[in-house]
């Protein structure tokens, strides 16, 4: 455990709203809603009315009728990424990517060629205001865990230090919900009990908090609210998995409308494993009810692959076990994670895999891709229809 608050977690407000009122002066100070049938973003004068991420859009008008409904630009939130985290690296090569709005930096061996960790912090919030057009909040912690409390205490535009000497004075008045690894089934099991603030679960003696939540569970949220988290900033971090998920809002959704979407999800996820040279064996279906619960089911298979027949087989397989559920309650996400992934290269030679016609198809449609563009070809299944929006992620590291 570091002596000294030396952790920055830096997190862009209100990330997709936030660049459409910077390209667009008009929209500025204005509710601004990102994304049509599903909200995929809302400004902060949108929230103020309600509006949340992954609400549908009906709803969403209802509550903020005066809001400006603008479609999502990909590509220009893609650009303002690479140019916050060129800031980010600028600041101190100790970056850790969590996604394309945020990042942990360590900043403690700075001090004497840069500063303090919180002017650092200061400078940095204003290069990124500076240069790229956006705010961000940043907080400064002894720990990841409560960096990034603080970052969220300190939105929007914030920046918050957490000392060492006030960090159960800052940490233990906050409602549970505060914690990583506390939801909604969580959060609900605590209520039970009569713990609602963060203090209270600290409390608690660990086998307690085991007992009620489950063991890793336990364990994990006891941890971080008796202010344990010893997990550095890792830099050059290669993923082991990778996903995607698409909100699909309260309208009902037939069975076909959710297979041509985990389609589309799954055709996009096989396409990133194949130009990262990697390969996965297990399948993660994670689902969102109507009802707000959320359920996840996953399948390993007996060799890894990267062939998009097979993983989308795999993935129908766990949407179809699922299907008397979505039947009865309604489905509002789904998301596919690919998971156990391992370097193409690394795999046994002696264990060649013939996938068929399967592998030339893959083939085929990655050259026509990488030569005319990502949308120039698709599966026949998809014509026509809406290819739903991929959400940008951070590039692979080596």
């Amino acid at each position: 455990m570091r002596g000294e608050a030396t952790v920055l977690h830096a997190d862009l407000d209100a990330f997709y709203a936030s660049v459409e009122q910077r390209d667009a002066p008009a929209l500025r100070g204005r509710p601004v809603i990102v994304g049509g049938g599903v909200v995929l973003a809302a400004s902060y004068e949108a929230k103020a009315r309600g509006v949340r991420t992954a609400m549908g859009g009906r709803q969403a008008r209802d509550l903020c009728p005066e809001a400006i409904v603008v479609p999502p630009r990909m590509d220009a939130y893609s650009a303002a990424s690479k140019d916050v985290f060129a800031i980010f690296r600028d600041t101190t090569p100790l970056v850790e990517g969590i996604s394309i709005d945020e990042a942990f930096l360590e900043v403690g061996g700075l001090r004497r060629i840069a500063g303090t960790p919180e002017e650092i912090a200061v400078r940095l919030r204003h290069r990124v205001r500076a240069e790229v057009g956006l705010a961000i909040s940043v907080g400064i912690a002894r720990t990841k865990f409560l960096a990034k409390v603080a970052s969220a205490v300190s939105k929007p535009d914030g920046l918050l230090l957490v000392e060492p000497d006030r960090e159960q004075e800052f940490l233990h008045p906050l409602p549970v919900e505060r914690l990583w690894g506390v939801g909604a089934v969580t959060a609900e099991k605590l209520h039970r009990l009569g713990i609602r603030t963060v203090g209270e679960l600290a409390e608690l003696e660990a086998a307690t908090a085991e007992r009620v939540l489950g063991r890793a569970t336990g364990a994990h949220v006891h941890a971080l609210a008796r202010l344990r988290d010893p997990r550095p900033v890792e830099v050059a971090r290669r993923r082991g998995s990778i996903g995607s998920q698409r909100a699909l809002g309260s309208r009902p959704r037939s069975f076909e409308e959710l297979d041509l979407i985990l389609t589309q999800i799954v055709d996009r996820l096989a396409r990133r494993l194949r130009d990262g040279d990697r390969m996965c064996r297990t399948v993660v279906l994670r689902l969102r009810y109507g009802d707000f619960t959320k359920a996840t089911r996953s399948q390993t298979v007996g060799a890894p692959t990267d062939r998009t027949t097979l993983l989308l087989s795999v993935a129908r397989d766990l949407l179809a076990a699922a299907r008397p559920a979505i039947a009865d309650r309604g489905i509002t996400l789904i998301g596919i994670s690919l998971s156990h992934l391992r370097r193409t290269g690394d795999l046994q030679p002696e264990l060649p895999i013939d996938w068929g016609d399967g592998a030339r198809l893959d083939t085929a449609l990655d050259a026509v891709r990488d030569r005319f563009g990502a949308s120039s070809v698709g599966r026949a299944a998809q014509l026509g229809r809406d290819p739903g929006w991929s959400t940008p992620v951070l590039p692979e590291h080596e």
